[in-house]
């Protein structure tokens, strides 16, 4: 008598690729589009947490920083002796973030559309404008 291994035919291991192939054809879109509002979502918290910083540094030493001091400002102080002797932080408790398409966000000292700075991703794509995924998020340049 010859016994029979136990085990999976070709047919059986084709039918269940292409079964989850079917269900990551399905599920695979969703998933990645949930990606991509989570990295929306993460530059609006950061460019939250970073006004934070900035209105917290203004309080210690009345002004914002300037476009050339930039987002650095937060966590070196500064090189003038009497805003150093102001100066309280560092304002953030971890090195500067980039934004979740690993791009250093955009600030310059200048009044912007709702702030007294500019402050942005240009979100997805990298480029200015845009709508949905690729929209700029932060607070952006007056127009």
């Amino acid at each position: 008598m010859k016994s029979r291994t136990a085990g999976f035919t070709l047919l059986e291991m084709i039918v269940v690729l292409v079964i989850i192939g079917l269900i990551m054809g399905l599920v695979g879109p969703r998933l990645f589009g949930q990606a991509d509002n989570a990295r929306v979502q993460t530059a609006e918290t950061q460019v939250k947490m970073l006004k934070g910083a900035l209105q917290t540094m203004r309080l210690d030493i009345s002004r914002f920083p300037s476009t050339e001091e930039g987002l650095e400002l937060l966590n070196t102080r500064p090189a003038d002796p009497a805003l150093a002797r102001r100066w309280r932080g560092p304002y953030l408790e971890e090195s500067l973030p980039s934004d979740p398409w690993d791009r250093p966000y955009i600030y310059r000292g200048e009044p912007g559309e709702t702030e007294a700075f500019v402050l942005f991703s240009y979100g997805a794509d990298g480029q200015p404008g845009g709508e949905d995924l690729n929209a700029d998020i932060g607070y952006l340049p007056a127009r």
